[in-house]
This record gives structure tokens, C-alpha cells and sequence, in this order.
């Protein structure tokens, strides 16, 4: 996987640590400075922050360097290339668990997330006790995103659709990727097991989580697209989502998840 880590937050003596924000980057540099300074300044001691950055040529991971001594809790991966989503997600979950996190939170860092909704995951944790809370696009029969070309808004909500139907999920938005996870649940699974990326790679993870059985919860969230920058999303992921969905069901039908 070849993953380096640059720069460690300042180390902690509490034994269990609440909120780890894992913001995976490639090429970022526009938005990475002032995300990471709103998320300091609205919740300064509450959650520390990993960037897992694949070695963006803009100079991305550089302005996480030079951030690092002026916040507190935050912490630099580098990877030598473009990896995908989830191997990033994946490399900070282990970071995660190997630094007695509590709660792990998906982030984007292009502003489609607003850092607001963290307060209210880490409220809906503490209140209902899920063991995994979810950011939705499409609760209540309502459709929150803005600015998103309408092919695209058609092709995401079919395939919340189609996820729900083959594999039987109760879940409104499954390709969502602003979430956050009780810790407890990413131990009992097996992470290196993961390999999908993009929506297939948040398909899987709730899947895996759903059938262990575990507590799932919706909170409704109006999804932004990024004003700067551009999209991450490729037609290998959209291929990936189509056929991961039917790959899980299967395996699950058999016993070999």
C-alpha cells in the first residue's frame, strides 16, 4: 500500500478519544486550507482530523503541512499515487482503531459536506446510540442536492433505488459518503476484505454493516456540489456499483461475506 505517514497530531493521555474526520484528497489544494480551519474553529478539542492525501500534484498535502502546527489534533498520510476512495478510507480506519478513536466521520473535502452536520452525528450518537449514522440526500421522499446537472441527480437517485432493491437494504441514500461510524463496528469488521471504491465502496461498507446486525440511522443532509475544483467521479465507479451490489447479495446468499 506503501502509506507514509508524514505528520502525527500531538499525542493524548484520555485512553479513548471521541472523533476522528477522515478527508480523503487528490488534488484539493483550492478547498483543503479553508476546510480544515472551519472544522478547527467550530470544533477545536472535539475531533481531531486526518487528510489521506494521494499525492496530489497541486500541492495539497503541502498546505496540510504547513496547517499542522497551528491546529491542534491534526494529522498527514501521503500515498505514493492515486489509490481510490476507499483504500484511503480503509488506511484511516486503521488509523482510527490503532488510535482509540470512539467515532470515525466521512468527509469529503470539496464543501459537498457541510462540516455543520458533524455536531449533529456526533449528537445523534451520543442520543440514539446507532452504530452507524448516516447523512441523507433522500429522506422522506425529498431529494436534497443542489447544483447537480440533472443526469447526474437521475443517475444517483436510480441507483439508491436499484441498491435497495437487489440487496434488500433499508437504506434511503446507500451511496452516501458523509457518515460516521462507532468504532465497535469497523473492530468486528473485517477491513482488509474491502477493495471496492466511489459509491461501490459505501454500498459495501453499509452492507457489511447491516448484516452484522448492527444499528443504522438516517439524518437528512443537503448535499452541495463543489463550486472549485473537479469531480472525482469516473465511469469505473458508476460500472463498480452496478455489479457490487449483485456480487454482495450473492456472497451474502452463501455464507461467504
Amino acid at each position: 500500500m506503501s502509506e507514509i505517514q508524514i505528520v502525527t497530531p500531538s499525542l493524548s493521555f484520555e485512553s479513548v478519544k471521541p472523533a476522528l474526520v477522515i478527508i480523503p484528497t487528490f488534488n484539493e489544494a483550492a478547498n483543503i486550507g479553508k476546510l480544515l480551519t472551519e472544522l478547527t474553529e467550530r470544533y477545536y478539542k472535539s475531533i481531531d482530523i486526518l487528510v489521506v492525501d494521494d499525492n496530489s500534484p497541486d500541492g495539497t498535502a503541502d498546505i496540510v503541512r504547513a496547517m499542522h502546527s497551528s491546529i491542534r489534533g491534526l494529522a498527514l498520510l501521503t500515498r505514493e499515487r492515486k489509490m481510490g476512495l476507499g483504500t484511503a478510507y480503509i488506511t484511516g480506519f486503521h488509523y482510527a482503531l490503532q488510535h482509540g478513536y470512539q467515532y470515525v466521520i466521512e468527509m469529503d473535502a470539496d464543501y459537498s459536506h457541510d462540516p455543520a452536520v458533524i455536531q449533529c452525528f456526533l449528537d445523534t450518537m451520543q442520543n440514539a446510540k446507532p452504530h452507524l449514522v448516516i447523512g441523507s440526500r433522500y429522506m422522506n421522499n425529498t431529494i436534497n442536492v443542489i447544483n447537480w446537472p440533472l443526469g447526474r441527480l437521475i443517475l444517483s437517485k436510480m441507483a439508491s433505488i436499484y441498491t435497495r432493491f437487489v440487496t434488500g437494504m433499508p437504506i434511503e441514500d446507500p451511496t452516501s459518503g458523509f457518515k460516521c461510524f462507532n468504532c465497535d463496528v469497523l473492530r468486528a469488521l473485517d477491513l482488509d476484505r474491502i477493495n471496492s471504491q466511489g459509491y461501490s465502496f459505501q454500498i459495501e461498507m453499509n452492507f457489511r454493516v447491516w448484516k452484522k446486525g448492527f444499528k443504522i440511522q438516517e439524518i437528512p443532509i443537503v448535499f452541495v456540489d463543489r463550486s472549485v475544483g473537479t469531480s472525482k467521479m469516473t465511469k469505473k465507479n458508476v460500472r463498480e456499483a452496478i455489479w457490487i451490489v449483485w456480487w454482495l447479495a450473492i456472497k451474502s446468499f452463501f455464507g461467504r461475506l
